[in-house]
């Protein structure tokens, strides 16, 4: 292999995938990639990825270097952290076989992955997932006994303007799949126009697909200016102790925001706010919502959502893979069936209609006398 192209250098993936452009390398630091984050950057169309620590994960089965080499673009791996400082954005790269090739010089070389050994890999560790599965338990019930407070009335729950009371509520969160579920639910988006919160990037997402969110949740680290100053009520997610990093950049925009100090993952307050306003039903796309979802967020345990799902399991209705549903779709043959079926009732009426039947006859009469029959 051989590849040459503009390199683009970020330790965050997501932010990455933001400005790298079609048929350049992404330079990343992304240990156990995931799905979302390999989703992201086959839909920047980049040309290669170049990973400075390990991709696949010991411990359960992770999507994203499957996703990127079945896509079709390759993945040199492990090279090293200091390919981070090594590399420039900017720099042109040169990618032969294993090593890294700057300014004619080889400064790193790692493992180029390939799809059988990474599906080998992937089984490998999904042979281990009871053991996995248990200590994820263990932290969770650990965790749900410290975060009880967080659904039985020990949050300091913000005011916002925005009103739920008996108007159904639609959470989007830049989950798997999530385009394809907005898809399949865009006829209950426009025909009930439900509350609208996008959490972090969901609220680009929402925007995306032509629609203003409400209210936009979340620590305010990836989602866009666009969305933020797109007119929607905003509320920061806050540490319980009050600290809110992601003020600062609401106030470098000149915006204002509610705070929502509590543990957990920004979708579940998401759900709470919602739940606590008097939201006749929430809608879900994208949540995380079991344990390999919360794996690849790097957490070891779900106990927030896990007590958050209790408290509002009544009226959630989860849309998370709901296009799965509409995959099998109709075949030409069988639509063409259905055309020519609706077809002869109309063509029926036509012909028995009195004008038509006039018509008819006048044109047979001009036939007769053009050829003298």
């Amino acid at each position: 292999m051989n590849i040459r192209a503009i390199a683009r250098v970020d330790k965050r993936t997501k932010d990455l995938a933001k400005r790298i452009h079609a048929h350049e390398i992404a330079v990343i630091c992304h240990h156990e990639l995931d799905k979302v984050a390999a989703d992201s950057l086959v839909a920047a169309k980049v040309k290669a990825v170049i990973n400075a620590v390990p991709s696949l994960s010991d411990d359960y089965p992770n999507l994203g270097p499957v996703t990127l080499l079945e896509a079709g673009i390759p993945i040199l791996d492990a090279v090293g952290k200091d390919i981070m400082d090594k590399v420039t954005e900017g720099d042109e790269l040169e990618i032969r076989e294993n090593v890294v090739w700057h300014k004619g010089k080889s400064i790193s070389q790692g493992n180029l992955l390939n799809l059988s050994q990474v599906k080998e890999h992937m089984e490998c560790s999904r042979s281990k997932m009871d053991r996995v599965l248990s200590r994820f338990i263990h932290n969770t019930l650990d965790y749900a006994r410290n975060e009880i407070d967080f659904v039985c009335g020990g949050l300091s729950m913000p005011e916002v303007a925005t009103e739920f009371k008996d108007r159904h509520t639609l959470i989007v969160v830049r989950g798997h799949n999530y385009k394809e579920d907005l898809i399949a639910i865009k006829s209950y988006i426009d025909e009930v126009k439900p509350v609208l919160i996008g959490v972090d990037g969901g609220a680009d997402a929402l925007i995306e697909f032509g629609y203003t969110p409400d209210v936009i949740i979340g620590d305010m680290d990836s989602t866009t200016d666009k969305a933020l100053c797109s007119g929607a009520e905003l509320v920061v997610h806050a540490y319980p102790d009050g600290r809110a990093p992601g003020m600062e950049r609401i106030q470098e925009l000149g915006l204002t925001a509610k705070v929502f100090p509590a543990p957990g993952t920004s979708e579940d307050i998401a759900m709470m706010l919602a739940y606590e306003k008097g939201t006749q039903l929430i809608v879900a796309v994208g949540t995380h919502s079991n344990m390999l979802d919360f794996l690849e967020k790097g957490r070891k345990g779900m106990a927030s959502t896990f007590l958050v799902r209790m408290k509002v399991g009544d009226i959630l209705v989860d849309a998370k893979g709901v296009s799965q549903l509409y995959k099998n779709r109709l075949r030409m043959k069988y639509v063409g069936q259905i055309l020519l079926a609706g077809l002869v009732p109309l063509v029926v009426v036509i012909a028995i209609a009195p004008p038509t039947r006039e018509l008819f006859r006048l044109l047979v009469l001009n036939v007769r006398l053009i050829f003298g029959i």
